[in-house]
């Protein structure tokens, strides 16, 4: 039954894809839509070795962190692998607070690390090596090194440790010297240091490559790459909602830079083209994968052509009366890649046959893993609820990226071993996040609805499973509903508006048990579907 149900469900999701090529079969008529992926992979940063192409994005608190995807088509990409398996850098990543009664009376001062964590970060490949560099802003700009890009990776190194630094990206020149470009928090300026050939640590105390807090507010996110002779930095400016994408350039890697605005919304509905990676394909195709921001979907990517012409990138479709910028395209040929067009797609449903997790899975903060299992059961997710008095500061919650622009949620849970203060079930979360799920008290567990912290309490659960259900709609709301039998689902309460822009990401699909009450109870959960239409 478990096959079948994530089978069923796989084929759902595999159906739909907002970057599927209108012959998706391959050819040179073949093609493909924008956003290649509808879904919250922000300040993407990609490259190609060979015939593969990698992509990395910003995990800020979630962890594992800082999610590796891997294509051969640049328009289908799927999740290989993690650079770090948990986030070492502070105590707080752990969510450190009174999950039992020994600690709410040893260790009664808690923390989070919400918006902090993985920032923009950079992949590059040199020496027989992929090299990922990025930054947290309370403790310093990091790298780790992998031979195999799905891992595993090295402990991570710290380049520049002090706080307040964004956005880094190493470069390796011609000559072998090194170099490390980033920006500060709240954007600019652009500074460059030198840096050891092995990339682990910075030379000297950098320099001011550019700075124009008039014409180029906001500076951030450079991407630094040499072409026929001139040094090229690729940066946003404006800020992630509605901010263009400029290209500054020099002979000397030093400067002094000229730039130009090269990408901007025009008439293409696309507010934000921000921030991402230039990519040449072997045919010497150039395409750029870009951001845009979306609210409670996050900020999703684009893939837009690029040519040069007089060694300046024009990147997307032509604007009337602008020579230099372009416009988001809606559509275009599918990248000659020298590859065929697959129907890769980022994983989603799980039925929990594995003793590991699937890579789509990311924990809100590091996770206690002495509360969840996947043996204990086998076939099932164990997930033993811990002391909190709410869902934001909930150990062990279990995320994944939403798939937009629409798609149903379910989840099938064992509430048998709940206790008294438990409260367990499926949420879309954010900031004042949303969920359904079984609450008990007082020796009866009913199914509850919530909403900023407010619970609706439903009917009596007397049977031992629940099948819940959040049906996510374009417009950014979420309708909950819930199944006694597994087979008549039931609505319960008012489409609710999903979590915004939160923390710097997305509203997200969470699984969660936590408790008011004494630590110990638990539910199973037998599966996590994610269809689209």
């Amino acid at each position: 039954m478990k096959i079948a149900r994530c089978v069923t469900a796989c084929v759902a999701v595999l159906a739909f894809s907002c970057g599927l090529a209108d012959a998706n079969g391959g050819g040179a008529r073949s093609r493909f839509t924008n956003p290649i992926l509808f879904a919250d992979y922000s300040d993407p940063d990609a490259i190609r070795v060979g015939r593969d192409y990698y992509l990395v994005a910003s995990s800020f608190h979630f962890s594992p962190g800082l999610p590796v995807l891997h294509s051969t088509d640049l328009v289908h990409w799927t999740i290989i692998g993690h650079v770090l398996p948990k986030l070492p850098f502070a105590s707080e990543y752990d969510m450190p607070g009174p999950h039992t009664l020994t600690d709410a009376i040893s260790k009664p001062v808690g923390g989070t690390r919400y918006a902090s964590g993985v920032w923009a970060p950079a992949i590059r490949y040199h020496a027989g090596k992929f090299f990922v560099y990025w930054p947290t802003p309370d403790e310093g700009i990091f790298m780790a090194t992998a031979t195999n890009p799905a891992g595993p990776w090295s402990t991570p190194t710290a380049v520049i440790a002090q706080a307040g630094l964004e956005d880094p990206c190493p470069f390796w020149d011609d000559d072998g010297t090194a170099w490390l470009i980033h920006s500060r928090t709240g954007a600019g300026p652009l500074i460059l240091h030198r840096m050891s050939a092995d990339g682990t640590r910075v030379l000297d105390a950098g320099t001011v490559v550019a700075e124009d807090k008039v014409r180029l507010p906001t500076l951030e996110g450079p991407k630094l790459y040499k072409r026929a002779g001139w040094y090229y930095i690729f940066a946003p400016y404006g800020g992630v909602a509605t901010g263009p994408q400029a290209v500054v350039r020099a002979r000397d890697i030093r400067g002094p830079y000229e730039w130009r605005t090269v990408l901007k919304p025009g008439t293409s509905g696309v507010q934000g083209p921000h921030q991402g990676a230039w990519i040449e394909t072997p045919s010497g195709q150039g395409w750029f994968l870009h951001f845009n921001s979306t609210g409670a979907f996050g900020r999703i990517d684009y893939l837009e052509p690029l040519r040069w012409i007089d060694d300046w990138p024009v990147i997307g479709d032509p604007i009337a009366g602008d020579a230099e910028a372009g416009q988001p395209v809606a559509s275009a040929p599918m990248p000659d890649t020298g590859s065929p067009p697959t129907r890769d797609q980022i994983q989603a449903s799980d039925d929990f046959a594995s003793p590991r997790l699937g890579v789509q899975w990311e924990w809100n903060h590091n996770p206690d893993d002495r509360a969840w299992s996947l043996t204990v059961r086998p076939g099932w997710l164990r997930l033993t609820a811990l002391r909190s008095d709410h869902l934001v500061t909930a150990r062990n919650t279990l995320t994944q990226i939403l798939h937009g622009p629409s798609s149903r949620i379910s989840t099938r849970i064992d509430v048998s071993r709940m206790r008294d203060g438990q409260r367990a079930g499926l949420s879309l979360f954010g900031v004042g996040p949303s969920w359904i799920g079984i609450a008990q008290d007082d020796g009866v567990r009913r199914i509850t609805l919530a909403s900023k912290g407010a619970e609706t309490p439903g009917p009596r659960v007397s049977g031992l499973t629940v099948t819940l259900r959040a049906d996510v709609a374009s417009d950014q709301t979420v309708r909950y509903s819930y199944s006694l039998d597994g087979r008549r689902f039931l609505p319960f309460g008012d489409a609710i508006a999903l979590a915004k822009f939160s923390w710097w990401k997305g509203s997200r699909p969470a699984l969660f048990s936590f408790t008011h009450a004494v630590p110990g109870g638990s539910i199973d959960v037998d599966s996590f579907q994610v269809e689209q239409p």
